[in-house]
């Protein structure tokens, strides 16, 4: 289905540039042929031999004529997962000083036939065999729904350079547990070795392609560790390539039977390390619940074996409760998987779950909170795909408190009522690389929202995670991918790529490697429109938005804290104390606690009159379902900024237009719970 969505808001001059030049191309009949070209973007010294490019034309530099950076981004890829979970789960490494031949060769295990290929057979089905020969003839891998073979080699990153990608996320992945369970390895499965590791490797590739283009700094490669570098990379004509972590159990942060592994000291020293490798972004959870956060579930047979790894990780399975709001986790169904199962130990079954109990009881725990509030310190951004409805909302819940911009969703696994708070905060969405009927009709959905915030959009490739990529559309389909086309600025010409004896045709192909997303992004424009290319290529932009502004975040000056309170009554206890000044001590443990009752307050003196434009409310389970805020210059007379008769606790934050005010108010109406109104603490801010 063909979607057209070319608005008079989408046909800029980009459009009109690309129209243009491919209507030019056509008449000329240009056809690339990489081996005449020279120039900057012309590596000095490629190995012999090596893949193709197969892309003629110097790609573009600078900004546009409105100041901004250009280009594609992918926020979420897995360039050296072959270095991850034991080192012989994905097959094929992306550079490697011996050359092609030694980098694109298959696991030693797939040898003669692939028959010992055993998650080929997980994964894919059938028994697993097939020509386990990469270089030179790549018969059966690279291939789209091949997911145990290198799709990240160097040359084919460089094609989707050359094709108009300036942001590459390289998300350092493992599985403790997964390593553990697979039968074939060669190295430690701790994860942060692993990932220790991976950090390297992505280091010494860069330094790879460097010496291919004549020395340091030169390469098309540059690992970033802000977004000043960055922007300066993408004006360049570079892409800027940022570290990310993707992993269950970060800083060792598993817990056993509910019991955390770790604490605050670990979580400081992880950040820590983690950020003097270069890291800017990471998850707290991913696929097993652990000691910071509970995730969103994964569906069906996979879902069903990555619920064994969680038992064997934690002794727990996922345990799950109807949702409190339209958000809800994946179903996790009730598929056998009979090769994990197999694994419990004896009178160990997964248990079945309720269709009408969607979300996972765990949200985001103490330590979670932590860890968000350090990565924040750190002006890290955190990504909230994989965590539970309940831990993503809260995490949502902080920043929004704090307008702290730095979150990411980078591959649709968060829940899409959630778009909206994303882009509010000013943070940057991809969608997974989906096929391109589905992508673009994803896109339409939130079209309305980007164009709203003004914002630009991504695709999480996910190459090498294990996740599958698009197929082919055929070769009969009426409007396929016609080579040569020309790149989305309209200053390159790609034909099909040649790797060895193999080229690759998209849409007989489909998305077999990373040197086809330019390809999957033709097709991507041909189905859904040049307004989703122009958005998408708007993305670099965003994604820097959303850096820069994290990194210039100041959190803001608490004027309540400390500040004398009082309050319309208090519960009394024999064993501790719930006072006003416990909702203004600092302290997230302590609470103040009304009586039972609906018409109820608590005051705040800020001791002074003092600009004041947002109030930050963190309730405990007994919270006001309709309550406003009130200011007054006396202590006497007052009025409202804010109201809602919606409240559902949690971390509120109330936003109105700036007054001044020595006395600050919340004054319950109704209450959520039979219990009074309590709340850990209250923030008063001018900002």
């Amino acid at each position: 289905m063909t979607m057209k969505r070319l608005s008079r808001r989408r046909r800029g001059p980009l459009a009109v540039v690309t129209l243009l030049l491919t209507a030019l191309a056509l008449v000329l009949g240009t056809a690339p042929g990489s081996s005449a070209e020279s120039g900057w973007w012309v590596p000095a010294a490629r190995p012999s031999p090596d893949s193709g490019i197969n892309v003629t034309g110097e790609p573009f530099k600078g900004t546009g004529p409105d100041g901004k950076v250009r280009g594609f981004v992918d926020a979420h890829n897995h360039i050296m997962s072959n270095e991850a979970f034991g080192g012989r789960l994905i097959c094929g490494r992306a550079f490697s000083e011996q050359g092609i031949a030694d980098a694109l060769k298959d696991c030693p295990e797939h040898y003669p036939d692939g028959s010992l290929a055993v998650f080929d057979f997980i994964t894919k089905g059938g028994d697993g065999r097939h020509d386990p020969n990469g270089w030179p003839t790549f018969k059966d891998w690279p291939a789209h729904d091949s997911l145990t073979h290198q799709q990240n080699y160097y040359a084919w990153i460089e094609r989707a350079w050359r094709g108009g990608q300036r942001v590459l996320v390289n998300d350092l992945v493992t599985n403790g547990v997964i390593c553990s369970v697979y039968f074939f390895k060669d190295r430690s499965c701790d994860e942060m070795t692993s990932i220790r590791l991976q950090a390297r490797k992505t280091y010494e590739m860069q330094a790879y392609i460097d010496r291919i283009y004549g020395g340091p700094g030169k390469g098309f490669f540059r690992i970033v560790t802000d977004s000043a570098q960055a922007r300066q990379v993408i004006e360049q004509g570079k892409m800027a390539v940022v570290l990310g972590v993707e992993t269950s159990e970060p800083f060792g942060c598993k817990q056993i039977l509910d019991v955390p592994q770790c604490g605050r000291d670990d979580i400081d020293r992880g950040l820590d390390e983690l950020h003097e490798l270069g890291v800017r972004s990471m998850f707290l959870c991913h696929k097993f619940d652990n000691a910071l956060c509970g995730v969103r579930f994964d569906s069906g047979t996979l879902g069903t074996a990555i619920n064994v790894g969680q038992f064997l990780s934690t002794g727990t399975f996922w345990k799950t409760e109807k949702c409190a709001g339209p958000q809800h986790d994946n179903p996790i169904g009730l598929a056998a998987a009979p090769g994990a199962e197999k694994e419990l130990p004896p009178g160990v079954k997964v248990p079945s779950y309720s269709a009408d109990a969607r979300c996972n009881t765990r949200g985001l725990s103490e330590l979670g909170e932590y860890a968000v509030r350090g990565m924040m310190k750190r002006k890290m951004m955190l990504e909230i795909d994989h965590m539970s409805v309940k831990a993503a909302g809260r995490v949502l819940d902080i920043l929004e408190a704090d307008a702290y911009p730095g979150v990411l969703s980078s591959h649709s696994w968060m829940d899409t009522d959630w778009t909206e708070r994303v882009y509010r905060l000013g943070g940057f969405i991809a969608q997974y690389m989906h096929g391109s009927e589905q992508f673009s009709a994803e896109a339409e959905r939130t079209d309305a929202l980007r164009e709203k915030y003004g914002v630009g959009y991504g695709y999480g490739s996910d190459m090498n995670g294990v996740g599958g990529w698009p197929g082919p559309r055929g070769a009969d389909t009426p409007d396929p991918v016609r080579y040569p086309f020309r790149s989305a600025d309209g200053g390159s010409v790609l034909d099909r790529q040649t790797t060895g004896q193999r080229t690759w045709d998209l849409n007989t192909d489909g998305a077999a490697h990373y040197g086809l997303v330019p390809d999957w992004l033709e097709d991507v424009r041909i189905v859904g429109g040049q307004g989703v290319v122009d958005d998408l290529f708007r993305g670099a932009e965003s994604y820097l938005g959303t850096w820069g502004a994290s990194e210039r975040h100041r959190a803001g000056v608490n004027h309540a804290a400390g500040a004398p309170a009082s309050a319309s009554s208090s519960e009394w206890s024999l064993f501790t104390s719930y006072a006003p000044a416990r909702a203004v001590d600092g302290n997230a443990r302590t609470r103040w606690a009304s009586g039972w009752s609906d018409d109820q307050w608590l005051r705040i003196d800020l001791g002074a009159p003092t600009p004041v434009k947002r109030v930050t409310l963190d309730w405990e389970r007994a919270y006001g379902k309709s309550y406003r805020v009130e200011v007054s210059s006396d202590g006497t007379n007052w009025r409202q900024v804010w109201s809602t008769t919606a409240g559902d606790g949690g971390l509120d934050t109330a936003r109105f237009d700036g007054t001044t005010a020595r006395h600050v108010r919340i004054h319950g109406l109704e209450r959520g719970t039979k219990w009074g109104y309590s709340l850990h603490e209250v923030g008063v801010y001018s900002d």
